[in-house]
């Protein structure tokens, strides 16, 4: 038993004034209780209590002890208190790192709900596709594609399903053409991304036929929300998730490209770096993103 235990188990002999009381209060023994009582006296050289067969009082030295030994006693239920009211509401900062096209595209509307639900929660946003160190950067999660993801430590939730297009603005296909198939995306321009390098590996699938085509072209940039831009500005074709374009397929602002070739997916993951004991911000975050994307079809990710 440490100092610290005896100490706090001295205190709780004299608030109740017996060993056999202290026993009962704490479940042990009065034998067990006395034992280590004397096993404290010794440790510290002396005399605490003063013994009789019905009662205890303190020592002079008990007595100087004793005020020490409360104030620990307080200062660990004071601790304990703290930790059960924090388990049990969410409150302080909540540091998110996100995709840029998912976090401006999809998780940024859902936030006033959210904050508005939680008003002591403090949202700090990063929006990068750049590869992060949950670990060593001191966010409490992320929200990354599946491709992006190394690292067997991490934790990881499925959020929802990303499908992937290919596609261009009709600017762009008028002054160089439509591709009829992956093998003519070689000659055209071809926008990528410079953070993921293996993002510009298009892997596409017809039937049995499997084909992968590393692309190239005069453009990259540090996220896709930033080729989604170019990609409307005509400046080439982009592979692209169907979240982020769906309403310019819909609007002619982009055309959807080799539709019967289907491209490799990828799911948008909720990762963490240790699951056990998630803090109550975290914890109601996470329910609140996987209640509002249970509807995919709502959100036109599929």
């Amino acid at each position: 038993m440490d100092i610290a235990q005896q100490m706090i188990l001295f205190a709780e002999v004299v608030e109740h004034g017996s060993f056999s009381a202290a026993a009962r209060a704490l479940g042990l023994t009065p034998s067990a209780v006395s034992k280590r009582i004397g096993d404290l006296e010794d440790r510290l050289g002396i005399r605490l209590l003063n013994r009789s067969t019905r009662q205890i009082s303190l020592t002079e030295e008990g007595r100087s002890f004793h005020a020490r030994c409360v104030e620990i006693s307080a200062s660990v239920r004071a601790a304990e208190a703290l930790g059960l009211s924090l388990s049990a509401r969410p409150k302080g900062t909540l540091r998110v790192a996100s995709t840029v096209a998912f976090g401006k595209s999809q998780i940024l509307p859902l936030l006033p709900e959210f904050l508005a639900e939680h008003e002591d929660v403090r949202l700090h946003l990063d929006m990068t596709d750049r590869p992060i160190d949950l670990s060593g950067t001191g966010y409490d999660m992320a929200i990354r594609f599946s491709d992006q993801i190394k690292g067997e430590s991490l934790i990881v939730r499925k959020l929802i399903s990303n499908r992937r297009i290919i596609c261009a603005a009709p600017s762009y296909l008028a002054v160089n053409g439509t591709p009829t198939g992956p093998q003519d995306l070689q000659a055209h321009n071809c926008l990528t991304v410079a953070t993921v390098d293996h993002w510009n590996d298009w892997h596409f699938s017809q039937g049995n036929r499997k084909l992968s085509l590393q692309v190239s072209g005069n453009f990259e940039a540090s996220s896709a929300d930033a080729v989604y831009y170019a990609t409307l500005a005509g400046l080439g074709v982009a592979r692209l998730s169907a979240y982020l374009v769906a309403d310019d397929l819909r609007e002619g602002r982009l055309v959807h490209l080799l539709p019967e070739h289907c491209l490799e997916n990828s799911d948008i993951l909720m990762v963490f770096s240790d699951r056990r004991n998630l803090s109550p911000k975290v914890r109601v975050f996470v329910d609140y993103l996987v209640a509002k994307f249970s509807n995919a079809a709502r959100l036109r990710l599929q």
